[in-house]
């Protein structure tokens, strides 16, 4: 890492200390444009780097509401408004009792990149509390998400910010802040996305992640003349994410042979089928965070406390949590004979690790592989601003195309001298170009 990138760094950590998984994205950024940002002239003098790591706005509130027993609960709300040059923030709302600033924030730099890459009109942003819903009856989730909604509304709107669902927050969370913010607002629009399709949600929305990763991932192999028909797949995770992509990869012929949950992995050899795809809806509605009774139902192997990384396979790809792949699973990936990792969640993988994987592996990063989430969400604003609905299939098909340009865009910029391509750069210089040009055009702002 060259001097002048380290010194870049220093300064973002001594101006937020603290905030390691921040640090963490702004490194992996600023370390893979810094060539390119240099070459650039009118971005230095205009010190868009700088701008673009501060925030435009962050928003931290408490949020008093009273459990089953009739006791009052304080929890903190966030919202972190990173970047609106594109457009109003776009960005999920995350419940879970983890959550800090400084993981929203890296949360929220990293949805910049990311939505500017999908070339829809969304600027980046992020926010969630430390609240629990795990064990929560629906109605101290309706009364929290009501809490919640009744300071956000102030902060949020259609052409300000629309947020969406996260870890912690699914259909049942967004229909509950949905409808207080219609009732506080006296109006309904399309403020949040990730709603039922009853009430002005978009087709597809739950699978779009893993539907968008799987198609990235086809684009990559097809690159290199490779078919993803046949390939064995492991992957982590089994919420919606991971459903997502076993659902389309197998739909497509590949054959997924892991998931995993915070008490280890299943190893099925046979792949799932569509049984088992929908049996992880059912262990996912279950709360039980667990997916030992997969292997129990149907009669495969269970790894306690284990990651899937160990198992051989064409393709992995990391669908939980960020930084849930470390240098040691790169490298027993590569060992078993895996040739291709996408990073499905968040940073999911380590600085080194993908490093690491970049080198020895095609890899993609997180901001490219699951925009198709993002994507159908914008799609969901579209839908919304016409007062329309397209079916399934012109969704699948605009969310597919969608997929199609990210890849041509990491391409474009990430295009090595030997041919190879740099997905890490490709998609980070691809994420910045646009967003750059929109800043230099509104002035210092």
């Amino acid at each position: 890492m060259k001097q002048e990138v380290i010194d870049f760094i220093e300064s973002v950590k001594q101006r937020t200390p603290g905030e390691s998984e921040f640090h963490q994205a702004v490194t992996e950024v600023v370390d893979s444009i810094w060539d390119f940002y240099m070459q650039n002239p009118q971005y230095r003098k205009a010190k868009i780097l700088e701008r673009m790591v501060e925030p435009e706005r962050v928003i931290m509130f408490r949020v008093p509401w009273i459990d089953d027993k009739g006791e009052v609960m304080v929890n903190r709300g966030y919202r972190v408004e990173f970047n609106s040059a594109i457009g109003p923030y776009k960005g999920g709302l995350r419940f879970h009792p983890t959550v800090t600033l400084g993981g929203l924030k890296f949360l929220g730099f990293e949805q910049t990149f990311k939505n500017s890459l999908t070339s829809l009109p969304m600027g980046g942003g992020k926010g969630g509390s430390d609240f629990n819903p795990k064990g929560k009856s629906d109605n101290e989730i309706m009364r929290f998400c009501q809490a919640f909604m009744s300071e956000l509304y102030r902060h949020i709107g259609p052409n300000t910010d629309v947020p969406a669902g996260d870890i912690g927050v699914g259909g049942r969370e967004i229909g509950y802040l949905f409808g207080q913010y219609k009732k506080l607002k006296n109006e309904f629009t399309g403020v949040l996305t990730g709603k039922g399709f009853e009430y002005g949600g978009s087709r597809i929305r739950p699978e779009a992640t893993g539907f968008g990763a799987v198609y990235f991932v086809q684009e990559m192999l097809q690159a290199n003349n490779y078919q993803i028909a046949g390939k064995t797949i492991a992957i982590s995770g089994f919420g919606n994410v991971a459903w997502g992509v076993a659902l389309k990869a197998t739909e497509l012929r590949a054959k997924v042979v892991t998931i995993s949950g915070p008490d280890g992995y299943i190893y099925d050899p046979d792949g799932l089928d569509s049984e088992k795809i929908d049996y992880m809806l059912d262990l996912r509605a279950s709360n039980m965070d667990m997916v030992q009774p997969y292997a129990e139902k149907f009669n495969c192997a269970f790894f306690p406390g284990k990651k899937p990384w160990e198992q051989k396979a064409d393709i992995a790809m990391p669908c939980a949590i960020q930084n849930e792949m470390d240098v040691s699973d790169v490298e027993l990936l590569a060992k078993n004979g895996c040739k291709l990792i996408a990073e499905v969640s968040n940073m999911g993988l380590t600085n080194e690790a993908a490093i690491l994987a970049t080198n020895m592996l095609s890899f993609a990063p997180g901001k490219a592989v699951n925009a198709g989430g993002v994507a159908v969400s914008g799609l969901e604003m579209s839908q919304n601003s016409m007062r329309y609905a397209w079916q399934e299939d012109e969704v699948d098909t605009k969310l597919h195309l969608i997929m199609k340009e990210i890849h041509k865009t990491c391409i474009k910029y990430g295009r090595k001298p030997d041919g190879s391509v740099n997905y890490v750069v490709g998609a980070n210089i691809g994420g910045f170009v646009k967003v750059a040009a929109a800043m230099l055009a509104q002035g210092v702002v």
